[in-house]
């Protein structure tokens, strides 16, 4: 069964006894009567879990859920962003990807996006990932800086595809964090999964949560705050922010995860450097993969970014 989209809500007591198809029309007035007749007819429409007909009688209280199918992919236009080429061959490019910039469109990142930037640069791309993600092994948050490779061919994909799924790619990061752990090192392995309560974050408390590892260590502490390096043995959604909000040090400027807490900070410089960071302090700063067709084992570094490397002077300096 194709993707879907669906939308659910309760009939109103004003309501009770009228037709299915009119209680319809009045909570979707952008389609038409029709239209919504003949997802009823598809079975797309249920009320309290069971199918029923146009004309049905509805009754107060009733939760009514439509299935709406997806529409097409709208055809991505192209769009001349430059773009930081770390290495390019027939079979892949690897990318220094600058924060602020999506991987691939999505909600409310449908222009501006690596995928845009790259149909504009012409060349091949692998279309394992649909029209939406042409070349895209595997992602970056938009606020993340750094490193990520993306596969010209078919055969290329999925041989990445292939290492990353079994480990064999190496992935270090380097963030800036609030506080400074016990420890000069450590693992976290906590589980990650869609949080039950806040649904756009992830969390290590989701009941189903898949596996997820992170090792860290301290590179240097300053007051209040740490410059860490990150492995990461698994690729989860958020995995380092999630995992470092879990350890009681979350990545300064993400608020998202409890990052973004300028206001506590009493020396005026730091607070405004802080409040105008505008993105997590967190960075791709080295990537290692085995090239799928020469068998070369190929290590890209990244150095940080400006606005990382100005915080890190700012925060270590005696106040």
């Amino acid at each position: 069964m194709p993707p879907t989209l669906t939308s659910s809500f309760v009939v109103a007591p004003a309501q009770a006894g009228e037709r299915l198809d009119r209680v319809l029309a009045a909570a979707f007035p952008g389609r038409s009567r029709s239209s919504l007749q003949t997802l009823v007819r598809e079975g797309r429409v249920t009320i309290e879990g069971e199918s029923a007909r146009p004309s049905a009688a509805v009754h107060a209280g009733a939760r009514i859920e439509v299935r709406f199918p997806e529409p097409p992919p709208a055809e991505l236009v192209p769009e001349a962003i430059p773009l930081r080429v770390v290495h390019e061959d027939e079979d892949l490019l690897v990318i220094d990807k600058p924060a602020g910039m999506a991987v691939h469109p999505g909600a409310g990142n449908e222009t501006g996006t690596l995928v845009h930037a790259l149909l504009a640069r012409g060349g091949a791309l692998s279309e394992v990932g649909g029209p939406k993600r042409p070349g895209i092994v595997h992602r970056l948050d938009a606020g993340t800086s750094g490193l990520l490779v993306v596969a010209r061919t078919t055969a290329a994909h999925h041989a990445l595809a292939a290492q990353f799924r079994d480990r064999g790619v190496e992935k270090i990061y380097e963030a800036i964090v609030w506080g400074r752990p016990r420890e000069a090192s450590g693992t976290i392995e906590a589980a990650i999964g869609r949080d039950p309560v806040h649904r756009r974050k992830m969390s290590t408390r989701a009941p189903g949560g898949r596996a997820a590892v992170t090792h860290w260590r301290v590179l240097r502490s300053m007051p209040g705050f740490s410059h860490i390096a990150l492995r990461i043995e698994t690729g989860r959604t958020h995995q380092i922010r999630v995992h470092l909000q879990a350890l009681g040090h979350p990545v300064v400027g993400d608020a998202r995860y409890g990052g973004s807490g300028w206001r506590g900070v009493p020396d005026p410089i730091r607070r405004r450097a802080l409040k105008g960071l505008g993105r997590p302090a967190l960075h791709a700063r080295r990537l290692s993969f085995v090239h799928p067709r020469t068998g070369e084992r190929m290590t890209f570094e990244s150095p940080l970014p400006p606005d990382l490397k100005e915080l890190l002077e700012l925060l270590g300096r005696e106040r």
